[in-house]
């Protein structure tokens, strides 16, 4: 693997690649590091030092600020990062599940999906703008956040809203930029990419929390005993191998292809697999699912005397905190729930069926047009419900290990929406670079075989 990795630089379109993509990359890591404007910096601090202080649960200040590779706890322009053009392309795929003008963009080709791109990009802007104002109502009251009495702005309020906008949707569409160069001109999708830049820049701090919880170093007391991060470790690495099968986990169906005669000559013909992925929805299920909790968790901060109120109000309290069996319950079955629900609008099977019938292909077996649709309904269904439960384990393990008073800055690495994206974009960067070695004679990352989904 080693001389795999060697001969990437070998190669000098690779190795322009490569370096262009470490170079956005780092820009991007940049803006994430740049306070907003009428943001006293000393402030900054200690926000963070207050935070420090209070144990992080997992909830939604962590999550976020985990995504935003710490940029929300600095309150910099790049906090909104990528995530208002990835909530914008989910909320026009789904769509176009739901509104027949946007369906039909969508099988036009080329010019339907531009179109599509542009109405993504308006979205993205409107995001955007509504999340910076958000964003700048949370720094001039940041209690919010759970940092106590700290004033972290220093102008006027209306001014630093205006700054605040214009510099979190100036410096988000110019990341949403910079992912675009990536995929065109460097290595992997850039988009995805910079996502798991900004997960994986946690990691240092992850690292460092768990050296002072069980070796107790800088005059801190060790909290754990190292067999327990004995134990962690394997179990973390267990997981690891267990996301890396779910995200390459195929279900291959056979399909037969009828020879087709042409001025004497023939072609077609032969037997090919249509692969349904066992994972269909990704991580969506896990995104979906966490903001909304936490939503609803919001229920805990109703004033009031009534009984009613109050009752919302304890339910609330038990939905908000990661660590209670209410909060884990919902957060399983909603997981199952945009699960099942994510394939049904995405995954169109009588449009499979009227494709593999109009190319003259057939499942062994099965009628061509409704009965191998259902006949893929049906196992879709099967193979969703195996995808579902699995990425059901997966997402509860860091709220299970949070539970067990292990940081979250440490438990984010060991399972959910982190390890899931970490995996999958380590995945198909790597298989990227395997084709262009491939392309040019080298050898692949593997000595035997190619990385690829497994049946």
């Amino acid at each position: 693997m080693l001389k795999t990795f060697a001969n990437l630089f070998k190669v000098p379109e690779l190795r322009f690649r490569i370096f262009f993509t470490i170079g956005l990359v780092a820009i991007a890591r940049l803006l994430a590091m740049i306070p907003t404007p009428g943001v006293d910096w000393s402030a900054i601090m200690s926000l963070q030092e207050n935070l420090a202080r209070n144990a992080s649960s997992g909830g939604l200040v962590d999550w976020f600020d985990t995504f935003t590779g710490g940029a929300l706890t600095q309150c910099s322009v790049g906090t909104l990062s990528i995530w208002p053009y990835i909530s914008a392309q989910i909320i026009i795929q789904l769509m176009t599940a739901v509104i027949p003008a946007l369906g039909r963009l969508q099988r036009e080709g080329d010019a339907g999906r531009k179109t599509l791109n542009l109405y993504i990009r308006w979205l993205t802007i409107g995001i955007c703008v509504f999340q910076a104002v958000m964003l700048a109502s949370t720094m001039l009251n940041p209690e919010r956040l759970g940092a106590g009495d700290v004033d972290l702005v220093v102008i006027n309020p209306f001014a630093f809203y205006l700054l605040t906008v214009i510099s979190m949707t100036g410096t988000s569409m110019f990341v949403m930029w910079l992912g675009d160069q990536i995929t065109e001109r460097g290595i992997g999708n850039g988009v995805s990419l910079l996502i798991m830049i900004n997960i994986t820049s946690r990691l240092p701090v992850a690292v460092s929390d768990a050296v002072r919880r069980y070796f107790g170093v800088g005059g801190a007391q060790a909290q754990g005993s190292p067999w327990e991060l004995i134990l962690l470790l394997v179990f973390g690495f267990a997981v690891l191998l267990g996301t890396v099968a779910l995200t390459q986990a195929l279900r291959k169906i056979p399909i037969h292809s009828t020879r087709a005669i042409s001025r004497g000559s023939s072609y077609g013909g032969g037997m090919t697999y249509l692969p349904l992925r066992v994972n269909y929805a990704g991580v969506m299920p896990i995104i979906f699912a966490g903001p909304i909790l936490q939503l609803i968790g919001l229920l805990g901060r109703l004033e009031g005397a009534n009984a009613f109120t109050a009752a919302l109000k304890r339910a609330g309290e038990q939905i908000a905190l990661p660590t209670t069996g209410t909060h884990i319950l919902l957060y399983g079955a909603l997981i199952l729930f945009f699960t099942f629900f994510w394939v049904a609008t995405q995954f169109n099977a009588m449009n499979i069926s009227d494709g593999l019938k109009r190319d003259g292909s057939y499942i062994p077996g099965i009628r061509p047009g409704m009965a191998t649709a259902e006949y893929l309904d049906g196992v879709m269904t099967r193979v969703t419900l195996i995808g579902a439960l699995s990425l059901l384990a997966i997402a509860v393990i860091p709220l299970l290990l949070t539970a067990r008073q292990v940081p979250y800055d440490i438990a984010a690495f060991f399972g959910g929406t982190s390890l899931l994206i970490i995996v999958g974009v380590a995945l198909d960067t790597l298989r990227q670079l395997e084709s262009q070695l491939v392309m040019r004679n080298y050898e692949g990352f593997l000595k035997h075989g190619r990385i690829a989904g497994r049946h």
